[in-house]
């Protein structure tokens, strides 16, 4: 079905679409999510439609404040609570058992629910406003790079969601930390910004992502992928078709040039830098492979699995 999409500045009208049912693409800190209820099945079936998203890949549930997980969750794990405490408002997610109010659908039929508390201000003013928890993946065409501004989101999903809410570009840049709670101990299921130094510091059993097996939002299935062929490399090789992210200064010869003075620099830009790749038509990307610390783990998922899926 066609929508009218709107282009919004209030959270209160955004929540408004939400509360009946509609769809509304709008920023949080770490990329724009496509929201619903989450305690409103048809609108979570109209979000899996929008993005084209395979309906076994689950959903991530918003909340306002760590009181809202009990929306989603009748009985919280101590260990997310933990986290929780520790991260949020922020980009972590923890996985916990799913209440029955939530619609199986969110979590692909799964008896678990990924759910998070967005620090961005106008995330938080809408969800505040709604009033529900709010299902919300990345804003963008299935498999496509997520969506860091509210153009890269219309150039998505125009005609797909009821309403665009606009704000500040996302700080982070990539998607959040998932860890599973459901276990005897956390286990990081999808790397991000929050290090899993940084949740040892807080939880130290919990195990690295690769020790488990446990399914996660945004793993499943290819993601992030420009039309592009993404290659990761230890050093620029300048060609006219191609462009280049990195810290490393290449001689003269991109086609298109990123560079970045460090890893959060990295990731703020990665997502939009392939966007602007495919409208200039560019054959392929240079991505310099980066180091392992920080945030540098997500950034190197997520480049793998850029590469994987653009040369399938």
């Amino acid at each position: 079905m066609t929508r009218t999409t709107r282009i919004l500045d209030d959270p209160e009208e955004a929540a408004a679409v939400i509360r009946s049912g509609g769809l509304v693409a709008f920023p949080t800190e770490t990329v724009y999510g496509l929201g619903a209820d989450a305690l409103n099945p048809d609108a979570v079936a109209a979000v899996f439609a929008a993005k084209g998203r395979p309906g076994d890949n689950p959903l991530i549930v918003h909340v306002a404040e760590v009181s809202g997980v009990s929306l989603v969750c009748d009985a919280i794990p101590a260990s997310a609570s933990a986290l929780l405490a520790a991260f949020s408002p922020g980009p972590l997610t923890v996985v916990v058992p799913r209440s029955d109010r939530v619609s199986p659908a969110v979590s692909a039929g799964l008896d678990t629910v990924g759910v998070r508390i967005p620090g961005h201000p106008v995330a938080q003013a809408l969800l505040r406003a709604a009033g529900c928890p709010v299902a919300a993946p990345s804003a963008n065409r299935s498999g496509r790079p997520s969506a860091t501004t509210w153009e890269a989101v219309l150039a998505d999903l125009d005609g797909r969601v009821d309403a665009v809410l606009k704000g500040e570009r996302p700080q982070v840049g990539i998607e959040s930390t998932v860890v599973d709670c459901t276990g005897v101990v956390p286990a990081v299921l999808r790397a991000g910004s929050v290090t899993l130094e940084q949740l040892r510091r807080v939880v130290p059993e919990t195990l690295a992502r690769g020790e488990q097996t446990a399914a996660s939002p945004g793993t499943r299935h290819p993601h992030y992928a420009p039309r592009a062929r993404v290659r990761m490399v230890q050093s620029p090789s300048p060609r006219d078709t191609a462009a280049y992210i990195g810290w490393t200064r290449p001689a003269a010869g991109y086609k298109l040039e990123a560079p970045v003075s460090g890893l959060e620099e990295y990731a703020h830009a990665l997502y939009d830098f392939f966007r602007q790749c495919d409208r200039a038509g560019v054959a392929e990307i240079d991505c310099e492979w980066p180091s392992s610390s920080g945030i540098g783990r997500a950034l190197q998922d997520r480049l793998r699995r850029a590469a994987a899926a653009s040369v399938a």
